[in-house]
């Protein structure tokens, strides 16, 4: 064995090499450990990516002040934060730049009816927090053709937004049932909609909870019907970047606490009273028991803060897409696992 260290032809030691090669992987590592929270706590505003504008999703009024359900979460991880829902900047981003945005650091989070599937995790290096809203894609069609089920759709003429999972489950439904239609794509949803409003197409495909928002700016709303199929599990989900545990924990557990503020009945009318609850499951909910978010850099009473200004997951849904809305979506899949739906938390304990 030689006692003098091995050199390359560079003339470098084998020492220098290998203190090059983890100097580089932990500046590639830094690339992605983007340390999210410690970021937006220096910028007092959680940058929230949002649909250009759906109605009871996302949509700004007259005076650019947004509304909608995936607004609600991204207010929901500022009261969290800052103990101030209003502490967010809203940045609208169409369907085909949003997961390259977010990967840019345009936004912090994705809050955009974008659904989780594996290749976007592992094609976008990106992670998928928590299942909001459980979605499928359905139909919509003119009142007057008398269809009542998507396999009565043979010949039709669909429009669909390009590049969307939308496209890729149109084409296997109706492959699936060897039924023959021909499709329109558009670049942008808005296009999809102002085509089936011209009579282009017959029929108008995507989530069943945006039928029932882009039935409200048809010319004539009350002549359209959204069919009962629904062709595909489309789970809607908040999206953030990988390698920022401390951050996808934070957007994972602030959908957990509001469902599980349901589950328990806390509310945002009530929360004063349930901060005296003796009861375990809510007081570690609300942090008078134990230092639950403090373990992910944020004050015991986070869900307290989220739920006292945003409401639990139940108020929510009903003011923004529910009974409460002009949408009125039925909660179907959405109700808690209680109450016949499959919207469930892990505990807090």
């Amino acid at each position: 064995m030689s006692l003098f260290p091995r050199t390359f032809a560079s003339g470098l030691t084998l020492g220098v090499v290998i203190a090059v090669a983890v100097a580089a992987a932990a500046i590639a590592y830094e690339r992605y450990d983007t340390r999210t929270l410690k970021r937006t706590v220096k910028r007092d505003a959680v940058l929230c990516g949002v649909n250009t504008g759906l109605p009871g999703f996302s949509i700004p009024d007259d005076k650019g002040n947004w509304s909608g359900f995936d607004v609600d979460i991204c207010r929901a991880v500022a009261a969290a934060i800052f103990n101030d829902p209003n502490k967010v900047k809203f940045i609208p981003l169409d369907a085909s730049e949003r997961f390259k945005e977010l990967r840019n650091r345009k936004v912090d989070i994705l809050s955009r009816n974008s659904t989780w599937s594996m290749s976007r995790e592992t094609e976008y290096g990106l992670n998928f927090a928590a299942v909001a809203y459980y979605d499928g894609e359905g139909f919509m069609v003119r009142q007057s053709r008398n269809i009542t089920s998507g396999l009565e759709l043979d010949g039709s003429k669909v429009c669909v937004q390009a590049g969307t999972t939308t496209q890729l489950n149109l084409a296997d439904y109706f492959r699936a049932n060897n039924i023959k239609y021909q499709e329109l794509n558009f670049p942008t949803l808005d296009d999809v909609l102002k085509a089936y409003d011209s009579g282009q197409c017959d029929v108008l495909t995507t989530d069943v909870s945006q039928l029932y928002a882009l039935r409200l700016r048809l010319t004539k709303p009350a002549e359209h019907a959204i069919l009962p199929d629904v062709i595909s599990k489309e789970p809607l989900a908040p999206v953030v970047r990988q390698r920022d545990d401390e951050w996808l924990l934070i957007v994972k557990w602030t959908i957990y606490a509001m469902l599980n503020a349901e589950e328990l009945g806390v509310t945002s009318k009530n929360i004063d009273d349930a901060l005296k609850s003796k009861k375990p499951d809510i007081m570690r909910l609300l942090g008078t028991e134990g230092a639950y978010g403090e373990e992910m850099d944020l004050t015991k009473d986070w869900a307290a803060r989220i739920i006292r200004h945003v409401g639990n997951y139940g108020e929510v849904y009903d003011r923004n897409v529910g009974e409460g809305s002009k949408l009125k979506i039925p909660r179907g899949l959405n109700q808690l696992w209680n109450a016949g739906g499959i919207q469930y938390a892990p505990p807090i304990r």
